[in-house]
């Protein structure tokens, strides 16, 4: 049994671990409440302009003179997967789980004959990716250590380098894998394919002969509307995939530091119990001694 002292340390250790992880969970609660209102008010905006271009663009998607961002490069031999995960971790399975998705469907790509390319934005998914998967990184990757928030001038650079990357010819279909916040203890892995943007998959309701029907005239031309708002729309769906990704990451890590406050505490239970026991067998054992000592006088 250990000794009374290296109990005590033990208890005073785990004592101080419970401080920090409730510290912590204090601080992510308040950064999810600022954090999940800016991911849900940003999801009507992002799923309107998406429907949007996609009915638009469906009506020049053949045109010769489409967009990259709207049709691609008339191939998908190359995918270009963007990987959202946190730069800090005591998260829970937050970052492996963005990381397992993404490495599973990048063996799922090159088993199909196609070439992976992985750009991550956070450190945690990098760290991950290196070590399965160091040949399909690009080298610049992006990181907000120390950074308290994320505008959407960050989302913006993170899409000029994808168009960047587009024109240059660096791949052929660009998808974004992230953690999408359902709630405090429920983050989806998500993937989203942003180039080419995704069209209706449903034809074009057939209307009836005789019926009258609207046409719709664009200004600017369809060509250069989404040539304005194709760029836009990037930068909003990479923005929505931060925002989103942030929120599960502070709801994660308040969920994982309440499980280990908890732990702690249980912990801290039976390495109490643990010290009292061995405090009465040491005075049972003295009062024996003493008793048996005089006895033999």
């Amino acid at each position: 049994m250990p000794s009374l002292k290296s109990l005590r340390i033990r208890i005073n250790s785990v004592k101080s671990t419970q401080k920090i992880t409730s510290a912590m969970k204090m601080v992510a609660a308040s950064k999810l409440r600022r954090a999940q209102s800016k991911a849900e008010a940003a999801r009507p905006y992002a799923e309107r302009m998406e429907r949007m271009l996609a009915s638009l663009g469906a009506s020049v998607a053949g045109s010769p003179s489409a967009p990259k961002l709207l049709v691609g490069t008339g191939s998908d031999k190359t995918h270009l997967l963007v990987v959202f995960t946190a730069d800090r971790g005591l998260a829970g399975a937050f970052n492996t789980n963005v990381g397992r998705l993404a490495r599973n469907t990048a063996r799922r790509l090159e088993s199909e004959g196609k070439t992976v390319k992985i750009f991550t934005v956070g450190r945690k998914g990098r760290d991950y990716l290196r070590r399965e998967m160091a040949a399909n990184l690009l080298d610049d990757s992006i990181t907000y250590a120390g950074r308290k928030s994320i505008d959407f001038a960050d989302a913006e650079d993170i899409a000029n380098r994808i168009t960047a990357l587009l024109h240059d010819g660096a791949f052929d279909v660009c998808t974004v894998v992230y953690n999408r916040f359902a709630s405090v203890i429920s983050q989806v892995p998500t993937e989203m394919q942003v180039i080419p943007a995704p069209l209706p998959e449903t034809p074009a309701m057939e209307v009836p002969p005789g019926t009258p029907t609207a046409t719709y005239e664009y200004e600017p031309a369809e060509e250069e509307l989404l040539a304005r708002l194709l760029p836009q729309n990037l930068a909003i769906q990479i923005y929505r995939a931060l925002l989103e990704s942030s929120a599960g990451e502070h709801g994660a890590r308040m969920s994982s530091m309440d499980n280990a406050t908890r732990n702690a505490g249980d912990m801290i239970k039976r390495l109490s119990q643990t010290y009292n026991r061995a405090r009465q067998a040491n005075i049972t054992r003295e009062l024996i001694e003493i008793i048996s000592g005089a006895e033999a006088i």
